[in-house]
């Protein structure tokens, strides 16, 4: 049931993510102002998509609810696969070769992690102390990501963002989990504590960076960043703080990270393909359409 909630959730972000990214065209938003971002509440294609990706947040919680973090976050890479067809379609992204055999790279992977992969111990939270050293070594990375990306173009930049943005957005979900628990308490509960609070900033600044990232044009790139960082800094803070672990004999534990490793280079794959046939960022509809590679 889990499995399947998260699998939902990233059909949810895909479609949220190329409904946004359709308004940042439409509107000529440039990912070198976030003064230009504000434009996009204008835009009913982006305001739609903003619905799905709150729906896909709600339906993403109640999955990591009755699921482990090494389970439900990396089936979120399949938010790529299903972002390409949405692409195409909606913002004439070009679909090669090299983004069928990515999305077909990823979906094996995930297939193998999760028939040999499945978690059946873990916390539902996790010392403050260690909670400290994760969010300052997150906070460190995503500045120095960013500050990057600033310095970078086309789908660099895209790619540079969409990691800071899928770094945060793991560490989000990763701090769902105990604000999920706490709520079968009470609000009053969740309001009481930390977590409640530093997952509402790390969600709405992942949020704000993916508009950075969707508004350069480069669906794939920005997507697939996103859905590869998420899952990893999940799955290692599942580790590390959670203490999840995987149960089964060694041989399927190496089988399952195999099929995990398998499924980020899928990704990867579909990130890079445009810049590697020398595809140029999607236009608007009614626009020139990219000339195709």
């Amino acid at each position: 049931m889990a499995e399947l909630l998260a699998l939902v959730a990233a059909c949810l972000f895909a479609v949220a993510a190329t409904l946004q990214q359709r308004g940042a065209l439409d509107f000529a938003v440039s990912p070198d102002s976030l003064r230009s971002l504000t434009r996009l509440v204008q835009s009913r294609w982006w305001f739609v998509g903003t619905l799905a990706l709150l729906v896909g947040y709600a339906v993403q919680a109640v999955a990591l609810d009755h699921g482990r973090l090494a389970v439900i976050q990396p089936l979120l890479v399949t938010t790529v696969v299903f972002a390409l067809p949405l692409g195409y379609m909606l913002t004439q992204q070009d679909v090669g070769r090299r983004e069928v055999v990515g999305a077909g790279v990823v979906v094996l992977g995930l297939a193998l992690f999760a028939i040999f992969g499945k978690p059946s111990s873990g916390n539902d939270n996790a010392p403050n102390d260690q909670w400290a050293v994760a969010l300052v070594l997150v906070t460190v990375a995503c500045l120095v990501l960013f500050g990057l990306g600033r310095r970078s173009e086309g789908s660099r930049t895209a790619a540079y963002n969409g990691v800071v943005s899928g770094i945060l957005f793991g560490m989000s979900a990763c701090l769902v989990k105990p604000t999920v628990e706490m709520l079968h308490v009470g609000v009053r509960d969740v309001l009481s504590h930390w977590e409640f609070y530093a997952m509402a900033i790390a969600g709405i600044t992942a949020f704000v960076i993916q508009q950075v990232s969707l508004s350069s044009g480069y669906l794939a790139t920005s997507v697939a960043t996103v859905s590869t960082a998420n899952p990893i800094v999940s799955v290692i803070i599942g580790i590390l703080l959670f203490d999840e672990r995987l149960s089964r004999p060694p041989w399927h534990i190496v089988v399952a990270m195999a099929g995990l490793a398998l499924a980020m280079v899928g990704a990867v794959v579909i990130s890079i393909a445009r810049e590697r046939r020398g595809g140029t960022a999607a236009a608007a509809p009614g626009s020139a359409a990219p000339a195709p590679a």
